[in-house]
């Protein structure tokens, strides 16, 4: 979500005019409306923030944490991102340790103080998480899937994703038309493998047997059998068994391709 449409969510919550908001800023009203729909070229001043802040109920420190954030110039910014999407990720490998297996008391200390800061240093609210774009998917029949080499979570191109908070999302380019109207090709799908897959559930598909993936509706039939339904009635369903599937991810937002 953008620094505007925070503000803007924030103020109808508190039910607050723009007028209201401009009087007890001190700001002009077009002002805080070009921030709220993000027609202003650059970030709003600190000053600015903080009366914000007060005057909306904002935690101190949250607006002017994410106008920095969007200051920072685009390389260094995805930097930050990928170093706080890696930190992440080990804590949840830990948690992960500390629930399986036991580990001593100097670790638990040490995880319970590093939530601790982290539940202080960083807020509930951000601009967006990016997400690795790995690669293409089929909106048709299967095909050979390949994640080009990266580590997870690292590629050469990402999307920003509002309140989307799993360390492991991905995303893929859409390919073919069986997922037409509501997917089409060139379109962008993030997918989150943290989510539970219901019947129905728009998913990202990989194979075991070959090695291959599709995009397609998820159906779980009887006799250990998947239905991979399209969207477009042009094309037919596969019917796969179960134990050639090696991953089932449910797709959580779309970037339409213009």
């Amino acid at each position: 979500m953008s620094l505007g449409k925070i503000i803007r969510s924030k103020r109808e919550e508190a039910g607050l005019t723009l007028d209201e908001v401009a009087f007890k800023t001190g700001f002009s009203k077009p002002y805080i409306s070009t921030i709220e729909t993000g027609r202003v070229k650059n970030p709003p001043s600190d000053d600015l923030l903080i009366k914000l802040e007060q005057v909306l109920g904002f935690d101190a420190g949250l607006l002017r944490h994410i106008a920095h954030l969007e200051r920072m110039p685009s390389d260094i910014r995805r930097d930050f991102e990928q170093t706080d999407a890696q930190n992440r990720r080990m804590r949840q490998v830990i948690r992960s340790m500390m629930e399986n297996k036991p580990v001593t008391e100097d670790l638990s200390s040490l995880l319970a103080e590093q939530s601790s800061i982290s539940n202080h240093s960083a807020y509930s609210i951000t601009a967006g998480q990016m997400i690795p774009v790995v690669n293409k998917v089929s909106a048709g029949y299967p095909i050979d899937f390949d994640d080009l080499g990266y580590p997870v979570g690292i590629a050469d191109e990402y999307v920003r994703c509002p309140d989307l908070h799993d360390p492991n999302a991905f995303a893929v380019r859409v390919i073919g038309d069986s997922m037409e109207p509501k997917f089409r090709q060139g379109d962008i799908v993030v997918f989150s493998p943290s989510l539970a897959v219901q019947n129905g559930d728009d998913c990202f598909v990989r194979f075991s047997h070959p090695h291959e993936s599709t995009f397609k509706r998820v159906f779980f039939e009887k006799d250990n059998k998947l239905r991979l339904q399209p969207r477009n009635e042009m094309h037919p369903p596969l019917f796969i068994e179960a134990n050639r599937i090696n991953g089932i991810f449910r797709a959580v937002i779309r970037y339409e391709q213009l």
